[in-house]
């Protein structure tokens, strides 16, 4: 149980800490309403939550090295500042691939909401 409660205890601190975990949750929000609208299928739902969770998962994993780098090694360090910069690269890859799944499942159904006559 102690476990759950650590965890939970690091999703808030990323919560409240993290600017762009906050636009992520956004934007997570943002295509769940839009699978409800569009009524997506049960393999467009599984892929659209599967990307979310990695990008979730690689920010917060961003985040963990972010502040275990800051607290053993707190000034400025040239190794550091590139692990840093490896790690939001990984949320980059994962954000990217995150929003071309979005146009796979969205855009089809995005223009077919436009082109209705």
């Amino acid at each position: 149980m102690q476990s759950f409660v650590d965890a939970g205890r690091g999703l808030v601190t990323v919560l409240r800490t993290e600017w762009n975990f906050r636009i992520h949750a956004a934007v997570a929000l943002l295509v769940t309403i839009a699978g409800f609208v569009f009524g997506i299928s049960a393999g467009e739902w599984l892929a659209v939550v599967l990307s979310a969770g990695i990008v979730f998962m690689a920010e917060v994993f961003n985040t963990a090295l972010e502040y275990l780098a800051d607290a053993v090694h707190p000034e400025a360090d040239r190794g550091v500042g590139m692990a840093k910069d490896a790690a939001a690269g990984g949320v980059l890859i994962a954000a990217v691939a995150a929003a071309v799944v979005g146009a796979i499942v969205f855009l089809p159904k995005v223009w077919a909401w436009l082109t209705i006559s």
